[in-house]
């Protein structure tokens, strides 16, 4: 159950940010509540904890350097995917903190090939499928 609920979550999540190139509050902010209380729930809180600043932290730089380049929203979406995927262990963490941003730039690459405009792609998609792939990867 808890894993269909955070799929629906994360689906939510990419559709909103590929049509309004945006993650709300109301999508982002209550994962960031939820997914610890769960976590710790399940013995997992102090992994949970520190998955969710330390992605939070990463984002936050990156945010606070290149403001046009990271979005608010990524970083508030990163607690609760920090969270999620610190849960199950540092390397899912790893994996889905690294493979996010090379999702979105192998992504950006192929709409460049395929003839489109350089646009701007919304990250928080990746940000997902990097985090729902690897605590998939965790719970297997």
């Amino acid at each position: 159950m808890a894993a269909a609920s955070v799929l629906v979550w994360l689906t939510l999540l990419c559709g909103y940010d590929i049509r309004q190139r945006r993650l709300p509050n109301w999508l982002t902010l209550p994962a960031a509540v939820v997914v610890p209380v769960l976590a710790a729930a399940a013995g997992r809180g102090p992994a949970a904890l520190a998955g969710a600043v330390a992605l939070t932290a990463v984002y936050l730089v990156v945010h606070l350097i290149a403001p046009a380049g990271m979005g608010a929203g990524d970083v508030k979406l990163a607690l609760g995917l920090g969270a999620l995927t610190g849960s199950f262990g540092v390397d899912v963490w790893l994996l889905a903190a690294v493979s996010a941003p090379l999702l979105t730039g192998v992504c950006g690459l192929v709409v460049v090939a395929a003839g489109g405009r350089r646009s701007r792609l919304p990250h928080g998609p990746s940000m997902c499928v990097a985090s729902a792939v690897a605590a998939g990867l965790g719970m297997g």
